[in-house]
């Protein structure tokens, strides 16, 4: 094609047709690229998945552990120190893999397409045609990961496992075929490669920690785990029917196994010496609340196991409270209460239920919700309320607080909803709604102004009743100059919807520009 005399029309053939062929490989490179970036980030999402699942399994076993320490306590140790250094190295191959990707978005979409160049890893892992100090480090690190897991795991790694650790993590050289020759692993996993290529091997690297690290737990704990699911695993939990209990009061509650199952029953339940009745999986108890201060509950669940009964603990405590003798009154939305208005209040008496308690003052009704209320208060300048509550024993319990009252304080004017200094034409004063607002205050008041003032320097002050400028205000205003400070004030209101008295609202000031 490229030999011979070509006129001008075989030259542009062949040129399209080396074009054609250019255009195929750089679509099929986007979709290597793009495949690449797929695979990772599945990778990246089922090591998170991973990690979480391993954290679950070690809490489980450390939980075993501390109640059984001679039989788990050194496989815990062993593995805490293994997670540690998974972590250790699964971070450093998590810094290396931002720094790589550290100017692209990898939100972005075609992102992956982009990231098609191999200098990162070739300039950070070699140096000509040797490996780096970085690289050799990269090299160390895979390779001491291997040996501490070994070092640490000891006996307690099968022989069989250990194999399948070093061989996950071998950085033997590699034959390869593209080369004709053998290669060393670094060079043959990382030279050349597009930069999400490599991102996408360092996440599985990364996976084969998590792997390591949950192979490892599941491997040493196998045996025991079975035992586990035998009777003497259960724990007995004690549930009182309250954390706390008046004195005089019987303490009620429930002795629970902590693996619940329905078909299992108790020889015989003793809870402070004596036998209680055993029902599936649980028993029911009650005695005498004591004195002031915490109390222990003891016992034990017996059941019949391989021809022997096994006893397993019960350990529980419970504290006995004096009774109250103050309530928990509040204003929800402020210290005082403001005339007028429905003021929210929770009332209470801590451990009676809100059937049992009565509250009264003037102006008080009771809300929608247990403990609610409204406090409408009238004249004065005081307002107390009184409280009773009624014990499980009968007996009487009061308690009272005062209020102060306040009137709701006085609005701010305002022109066109803006209080303040304004400045603009005349005709935008002319057609503005003049009103009353309250900022920042505790209740959202809606206020109507029925009067108000309108001063023109130099002329008479004109009262309008209503909430907009009327002919008189417009004559006043047309001969008005630039610069003039129009005095709105004596502004009267009303709030809409309630029977309240209001405070004559601030002056508001409109400048003619």
């Amino acid at each position: 094609m490229a030999g011979g005399k070509l006129t001008p029309r075989q030259k542009m053939i062949n040129l399209m047709y080396l074009v054609f062929i250019a255009m195929l490989a750089l679509n099929m490179s986007k979709e290597v690229l793009s495949a690449f970036g797929i695979l990772n980030k599945k990778i990246v999402e089922s090591n998170a998945l991973t990690t979480a699942r391993n954290d679950d399994a070690f809490a489980q076993l450390a939980q075993k552990a501390s109640e059984q320490g001679k039989q788990y306590g050194d496989k815990k140790v062993k593995v805490e120190k293994i997670r540690a250094l998974s972590k250790d190295f699964y971070n450093y191959i998590e810094e290396m893999k931002k720094a790589s990707s550290a100017k692209f978005d990898m939100n972005e979409e075609g992102v992956y397409e982009k990231m098609d160049k191999g200098e990162y890893f070739d300039d950070l892992f070699f140096k000509g045609d040797k490996v780096s100090k970085e690289g050799q480090e990269f090299l160390n690190r895979i390779q001491d990961y291997t040996n501490q897991v070994k070092q640490i795991g000891g006996s307690a790694i099968a022989a069989d496992e250990m194999r399948k650790i070093e061989d996950r993590f071998a950085t033997k050289s590699v034959k390869s075929k593209n080369a004709g020759a053998v290669v060393d692993w670094i060079d043959y996993n990382y030279k050349g490669f597009p930069l999400i290529a490599s991102i996408t091997k360092l996440s599985q690297l990364q996976a084969d920690i998590k792997t390591t690290e949950s192979d490892i737990i599941a491997g040493m704990f196998q045996t025991s785990l079975i035992s586990a699911a035998s009777l003497t695993k259960y724990q007995p939990i004690v549930v009182p029917e309250k954390s706390a209990f008046f004195q005089g009061e019987a303490v009620k509650g429930k002795i629970i196994l902590g693996k619940f199952d329905p078909d299992l029953i108790a020889k015989s339940v003793i809870v402070n010496g004596t036998s209680v009745k055993a029902t599936a999986g649980q028993a029911d108890f009650s005695f005498g609340a004591g004195a002031v201060g915490e109390h222990e509950i003891t016992g034990t669940f017996n059941f019949d196991e391989g021809g022997k009964v096994v006893s397993l603990p019960i350990k529980g405590n419970y504290v006995v409270v004096p009774k109250p003798n103050s309530a928990n009154i509040s204003a929800d939305k402020m210290n005082v209460v403001y005339r007028g208005l429905p003021n929210p209040m929770t009332i209470s008496f801590a451990g009676i239920t809100d059937n049992l308690v009565n509250a009264s003052a003037t102006g008080l009704s009771k809300g929608t919700k247990p403990g609610s209320y409204n406090l409408n208060p009238g004249s004065g300048t005081e307002v107390t309320v009184n409280v009773t509550g009624k014990l499980p024993d009968g007996k009487t319990v009061s308690d009272k607080k005062s209020f102060r009252i306040k009137n709701i304080p006085a609005p701010l004017g305002a022109v066109g909803g803006t209080v303040g200094l304004q400045k603009g034409a005349k005709s935008r004063l002319e057609v503005s709604q003049i009103s009353a607002v309250l900022p920042d205050f505790l209740y959202d008041l809606k206020f109507q102004v029925v009067q108000f003032a309108l001063k023109v320097p130099g002329q008479a002050s004109i009262v309008v009743n209503g909430d907009r400028v009327d002919a008189r205000c417009k004559a006043a205003l047309a001969r008005a100059s630039k610069g003039d400070q129009i005095t709105i004030s004596d502004i009267k209101s009303k709030v809409i919807g309630a029977n309240i008295a209001t405070q004559t609202a601030a002056v508001a000031i409109y400048e003619i520009q």
